[in-house]
């Protein structure tokens, strides 16, 4: 059966195997020219593997976009009996972001092989991939390969008889957000309160379990043996010199066509929106565009003139994220969007950090008065207000997340709230 979303203008690196259910199983990936990357890895010096990443310009995937292989490289060099662990961060929660599950469920293996040529490169001896609780079938899909891997002798004491030692581990979460934070993964990791650390001491210091620990996400690890097998410059063949290689692009919203893509970095949103996923549905217009993830500014219809990569986004002002692009049409209603995107963030907040608890449950509740017809017009500046205290005051950057659509939303679509506030008045007076 073919996988449902497929376009001419894709490059299809890590998706090129999506719905063939014979790339799930060992054999079939062999068959596919899979673990020719880890056999070619272990044959190599930890450095030289980071060395090759570091030049391919491969960027976290995860939304932070930091460059993989100078992350692995922070990792401890020079004490060999100093525990290392790699975790892969596959707690895809953000709303709008669903790449890394159908990478889990299409390709475990490339995921596993990419996880332990990681493990080599930071001198690892122990893989544990941290999944969502709710990807059952994702969860159990790689934990059939994982036991595949083993029977073949591929991870274990002796990883394809290059006589180093990978240990892989799956570990289910348990459905919460927060958990995506790579310290709160962490702590969940072993056994205690998802709730995020305070940075330093950074993960490559003291990480999991008190060790030195490097976290990526599963779309950055899966790129890895392409990486690998075919060198540093055939990746840079793709996207831009800050932003190289493909990206899986999460589409949905109100589109014709809905679903992953895979791109090359900087490919124009307007093409995105308009060819590669037929335009608006319904032949409605467009009206606001959130890029990466619902944690990040909203763009106008106006303002989608961009290229996708994380410089070209970020100088418009926000940011690529996930490239989880949720697309909007000129019947929604902003302020109930943005309300719902808030009660979200406040209903996963972990609690610990006094702006976060206190002030997402604040943007809720004003927001949700607005809506219901009560609102006031010094509730945009108390939103706004609020939002402010929020950003860059708290442990994690949940806090930020909730605030960052709420103020772009107030910049790019404040007449909607007035008009709610005015329709209001009369009510409020008589209140």
């Amino acid at each position: 059966m073919a996988y449902p979303y497929r376009h001419e203008r894709e490059t299809r690196v890590l998706s090129e195997h999506f719905g063939d259910p014979e790339a799930r199983t060992l054999e079939g990936w062999k068959k596919r020219g899979g673990y020719a990357a880890l056999k070619t890895a272990l044959g190599m010096a930890p450095n030289e593997v980071v060395d090759i990443v570091k030049n391919s310009g491969l960027r976290g995937r995860g939304g932070a976009g930091f460059p993989t292989g100078v992350k692995w490289s922070f990792m401890p060099k020079d004490d060999s009996r100093q525990s290392h662990y790699f975790l892969i961060n596959a707690d895809e929660s953000e709303p709008g972001a669903f790449k890394d599950r159908e990478l889990c469920r299409w390709t475990p293996h490339q995921l596993i092989e990419g996880a332990m040529i990681g493990a080599h490169a930071i001198r690892a001896k122990h893989v544990y991939i941290y999944i969502r609780g709710e990807f059952f079938e994702p969860a159990q899909i790689i934990g059939r390969a994982i036991e595949e891997v083993y029977a073949a002798g591929i991870a274990g004491p002796d990883a394809m008889g290059s006589g180093i030692s990978i240990d892989v581990t799956l570990h289910l979460g348990a459905g919460a957000y927060i958990c995506g934070e790579e310290t709160a993964l962490m702590n969940s990791l072993e056994g205690r309160r998802g709730q995020p650390r305070i940075k330093p001491p950074f993960p490559a210091v003291m990480g999991a379990f008190s060790k030195p620990t490097t976290i990526n996400n599963v779309e950055t690890v899966c790129a890895v043996p392409h990486i690998i097998t075919n060198g540093a410059d055939w990746y840079r063949q793709w996207g831009t010199e800050k932003s190289p290689g493909t990206k899986l692009f999460n589409m949905s919203g109100h589109l014709v066509r809905r679903g992953n893509f895979e791109l090359p970095l900087g490919f124009p949103l307007k093409d995105l929106i308009y060819d590669v996923c037929g335009g608006i549905r319904d032949g409605r217009k467009l009206k606001a565009v959130i890029p990466g993830g619902s944690s990040v500014p909203i763009l106008a219809a106006d303002e989608i003139d961009i290229a996708m990569d994380y410089e070209s986004v970020a100088a418009a002002g926000t940011m690529l994220g996930t490239a989880s692009v949720i697309v909007m049409d000129d019947q929604t209603n902003m302020v109930k969007q943005v309300r719902r995107m808030v009660e979200f963030y406040a209903h996963e907040s972990c609690g610990q950090c006094t702006p976060c608890r206190e002030g997402t449950q604040w943007l809720a509740r004003i927001l949700r008065r607005i809506e219901d017809g009560y609102g006031r017009q010094e509730d945009l500046d108390q939103l706004l207000e609020i939002g402010t205290n929020m950003t860059g005051t708290t442990i994690c950057v949940l806090s930020d997340s909730a605030a960052a659509p709420v103020a772009s939303s107030i910049a790019k679509f404040k007449d909607e709230y007035l008009a709610l506030i005015r329709r209001a008045e009369p009510a409020a007076a008589a209140v």
